[in-house]
């Protein structure tokens, strides 16, 4: 068989009516290709390799779980990409769907890369633990609205789709998991770059306890700070409204670095 390593945040699905939930949600998009991120014990793969007329391939850093799913599903062999999800090129020149029960010390980032990849990725079907999925689809006045949510919704508009409970994993995690299904805005949000609005986003969010005229003074004018839109605090914002913002900021913004990504 094989080991689990905590070091890469391991905690296999086992739930064979959790698959076949995700697998069924999948099934309702249309796709012609599909990345399955961290395959680990082949839960979910076993179903997505039996998915007709569709060019699949799964990215697993661990290589006693590569040489074990070759050996298991000999229908991976040469679908298998041995690399960490975040240092891997995209895996097809076209549009395609990302799946993956993801390892929840880096779903975050692995997050962040999709929206490096948004022109291509056409879906997303993950799952989270279960704080992260409620603040990806978190709406604005929600006490888990915050960075991820906004800079996720702008590009994507998300669903949580249900609960996973801790016993349907090898070993249990100690906290409960959601899936969340993404799929691209209808609309683009009208901003006036996309580097202003992470700026903005990130530096609201880093003091979120305070008014957006404390928090992002440093943007703006002092004119521009008497609106009273800058009397609210980052998490009574739209994205919208966030995007509004991005026409107002000062002309010489610029990031000295990047501020820490505040997900809470």
């Amino acid at each position: 068989m094989y080991t689990l390593k905590k070091s890469l945040g391991q905690h296999f699905l086992k739930d064979e009516n959790i698959c076949r939930k995700i697998v069924a949600a999948l099934q309702e998009q249309r796709f012609d290709r599909l990345l399955e991120v961290g395959p680990g014990g082949g839960a979910l793969t076993k179903y997505l390799l039996e998915l007709p007329d569709i060019e699949f391939r799964a990215v697993e850093l661990d290589s006693e779980k590569v040489e074990f799913l070759e050996k298991q599903y000999p229908a991976i062999r040469g679908k298998l990409i041995h690399e960490s999800f975040l240092d891997m090129q995209k895996p097809f020149d076209q549009s395609f769907t990302v799946i993956g029960n993801f390892p929840y010390n880096i779903s975050t980032q692995i997050l962040f890369r999709i929206l490096e990849w948004r022109s291509d990725v056409q879906c997303m079907i993950g799952m989270f633990q279960k704080e992260v999925a409620q603040r990806i689809a978190a709406k604005e006045g929600n006490k888990t609205y915050g960075v991820l949510s906004v800079l996720v919704q702008a590009f994507y508009t998300p669903t949580y789709l249900f609960d996973v409970n801790e016993q349907s994993f090898t070993p249990p995690p100690k906290v409960k998991s959601g899936v969340v299904l993404m799929l691209p805005r209808k609309e683009p949000l009208d901003m006036k770059t996309e580097k202003l609005f992470f700026l903005l986003v990130k530096t609201a969010f880093n003091q979120r306890r305070k008014t957006l005229r404390n928090a992002v003074k440093s943007l703006f004018s002092q004119d521009e700070l008497k609106d009273e839109i800058f009397n609210k605090r980052a998490e009574q914002l739209d994205l919208a409204q966030f995007a509004a913002l991005t026409y107002r900021m000062n002309g010489n913004t610029t990031a000295p670095h990047e501020p820490d990504v505040d997900t809470e």
